[in-house]
């Protein structure tokens, strides 16, 4: 059995996604995906992000802020549930992730998968604050920081590219 099969299966009498921090926990049920739950996870913010993309700026960023802050607790209180911390199917962190990855960028095709790219990239190899940060903060907040902060480069990288092609 591979490891991301086992590590779903770890969950079973743990896991509900009829408990509500639960069902958001884990992305929607995304987050349960046997392969790649992050990247799983993070196609499951695309949508969020193309609900919340109509919304006025500081509305957006209202919203966003509401997700990575309910996201501190939503992910302490399911890595409690499941006596593991920053459990791989616990992927609401990757939505908040994109959310702060996508401020203030256009809603195209090519912005998402763009946006979509960095953040992944960024979330995967975890250079530096990113590695520390994951490593030695602990809790619901240790969990979201580190896919805060490579929403951050991600979205740092989409800017200076709107700003070099003058959009």
């Amino acid at each position: 059995m591979e490891d991301g099969t086992r590590m779903t299966q770890s969950l079973k009498g743990k896991a509900n996604l009829a408990n509500p921090v639960h069902f958001l926990a884990l992305g929607f049920g995304s987050g349960l995906a046997p392969r790649a739950p992050g990247t799983v996870g993070t196609i499951a913010a695309i949508p969020v992000f193309l609900a919340l993309s109509w919304l006025p700026l500081a509305w957006y960023l209202l919203a966003t802020a509401l997700v990575c802050a309910a996201g501190v607790w939503i992910c302490d209180r399911a890595a409690r549930d499941f006596g593991v911390h920053d459990h791989p199917a616990i992927v609401w962190d990757e939505i908040a992730g994109f959310l702060v990855t996508m401020i203030a960028v256009p809603a195209g095709i090519g912005w998402v998968l763009l946006g979509f790219v960095l953040f992944r990239l960024f979330d995967i190899l975890k250079p530096w604050p990113i590695r520390w940060l994951d490593r030695h903060v602990h809790g619901g907040f240790g969990i979201m920081v580190d896919d805060l902060i490579a929403g951050l480069f991600a979205l740092v990288l989409i800017h200076l590219l709107l700003a070099f092609m003058g959009g």
